[in-house]
C-alpha cells in the first residue's frame, strides 16, 4: 500500500484494473492496516475520481458480492449516495415503500448513515427489522409487501471490512458512490440520487452502458434527491434535462422543513407520520416527488404526471404504510 499511496500523492491516477485489485485486497481484509485504508479512502475526498476507478471498484464490489437473483420480479433500487450533508429525513427509503405500494416491485439496498444520523438501515432497524442475506427470506419479503431490503455489509465484504474505518472518518468517501451501483440484486431498472454534478454525470456515462432503464437525480442546491428547494438535473436514458418543483406541479420548499432530526428515534417519528400520511406538506410531497420518479423509471410508458398521480394515491390511501408493516412481519 505504500507504494499506490506515494503514487497517488504524486496525484497520478490508477488504471481500472488497478482500482479493482486494491478493492479486493481490502475486501479480503489482513493485506493493508487501517491507517493505509483511511489514507487511501481520503485521497478520493480531496480529488475527484476518474471514470476507470469508479469503474474498477464497482466490478470489484459485484465480483464479490452474495448475490440474491430476483429476477422474476424485475425489481427497481430507489438508493442515494448520502454525503450530501443536508441531514434530511430518509426520503429515498420512504419513496421505497411508496413505490411498492403502487404495484411497483423495489429491492432497496441500504447502510448506517455516515455523514448522516439516520441512514435506511438505522430507520428499518429501529423498527425491528432483522437484516438477512437469505433468498428464500428475501422472495418472501418482496412476494407479500412488495420490497426487500439489503442491508450492505452482508452482501458487500469490501463494505463490512471497512465499515468502522468509514464511521471513524465521518465523511463521505468513495464508498458513499458505490452503494448504489452495487445492489447485489443485480436489478435492471434503478433510480439514484448523488451529491454532485460531477459524479451525476459519471453516473451516467457509467450507467448508459450498462443496458439498466436509469434515473440519476441531482438537485442543484446539494441534495441527493428531488428536494423541491431547487431545480433537479435529471440523467436518463433519454438524455439531461432540468425540472423545477413547478414542473412537477408541486411547491418549492425551505431546506429546514426537511430536517430528519438529530437521533434515529426522531427520524423514525418523522418515518412513521409521513407513512401514515400525518407529514408536514413538504415532507409529503417530496417522498411522492421521489416516488413518482422511481415510478416512471420502472414504467417508462407512463407521463411524469400520471407516475406522480399513483405515488401520491399509494402515500394518501394506505397502500404505502401497508406495504411497509407487511414488510416488517416475521
Amino acid at each position: 500500500m505504500k507504494a499506490i499511496l506515494n503514487h497517488l500523492f504524486d496525484h497520478k491516477l490508477l488504471t481500472k484494473e488497478e482500482a479493482k485489485e486494491i478493492l479486493t485486497n481490502i475486501a479480503k481484509g489482513g493485506v493493508y492496516n487501517n491507517s493505509q485504508i483511511a489514507a487511501f479512502l481520503t485521497v478520493f475526498i480531496m480529488r475527484g475520481i476518474t471514470v476507470d476507478e469508479l469503474a474498477g471498484f464497482k466490478e470489484a464490489m459485484l465480483d464479490l458480492c452474495i448475490a440474491v437473483d430476483l429476477d422474476e420480479y424485475d425489481p427497481i433500487d430507489l438508493c442515494g449516495t448520502g454525503g450530501d450533508s443536508k441531514d434530511t429525513f430518509n426520503v429515498s427509503t420512504l419513496a421505497s415503500f411508496v413505490t411498492a405500494g403502487a404495484g411497483v416491485y423495489v429491492a432497496k439496498h441500504g447502510n448506517y448513515g455516515v455523514s448522516s444520523v439516520s441512514g435506511s438501515s438505522n430507520v428499518i432497524q429501529h423498527f425491528g427489522y432483522q437484516f438477512t442475506n437469505d433468498p428464500d427470506e428475501l422472495r418472501r419479503k418482496i412476494e407479500i409487501s412488495g420490497i426487500c431490503f439489503r442491508h450492505a455489509p452482508l452482501f458487500h465484504p469490501a463494505m463490512k471490512n471497512v465499515g468502522p474505518i468509514r464511521r471513524e472518518l465521518g465523511v463521505k468517501t468513495f464508498f458513499n458512490m458505490l452503494g448504489p451501483m452495487v445492489n447485489p440484486a443485480f436489478v435492471k431498472k434503478q433510480m439514484v440520487g448523488v451529491f454532485s454534478l460531477e459524479l451525476a454525470r459519471l453516473y451516467g456515462y457509467l450507467y448508459q452502458h450498462t443496458g439498466k432503464r436509469f434515473i440519476i437525480l441531482h438537485s442543484l442546491d446539494g441534495y441527493d434527491e428531488i428536494s423541491l428547494t431547487h431545480e433537479v438535473k435529471c440523467i436518463d436514458n433519454e438524455g439531461e434535462h432540468l425540472l423545477s418543483p413547478r414542473d412537477l406541479g408541486l411547491h418549492k420548499w425551505q431546506p429546514e422543513q426537511l430536517a430528519g432530526g438529530s437521533t434515529v428515534e426522531e427520524a423514525a417519528r418523522i418515518f412513521e407520520r409521513v407513512l401514515k400520511n400525518e407529514g408536514s406538506p413538504a415532507q409529503q410531497e417530496v417522498v411522492i416527488a421521489n416516488a413518482g420518479m422511481a415510478i416512471r423509471c420502472a414504467r417508462p410508458g407512463l407521463s411524469l404526471e400520471d407516475a406522480l398521480a399513483l405515488a401520491r394515491e399509494s402515500l394518501e390511501s394506505g397502500k404505502a404504510l401497508k406495504s411497509f408493516r407487511t414488510f416488517l412481519e416475521k
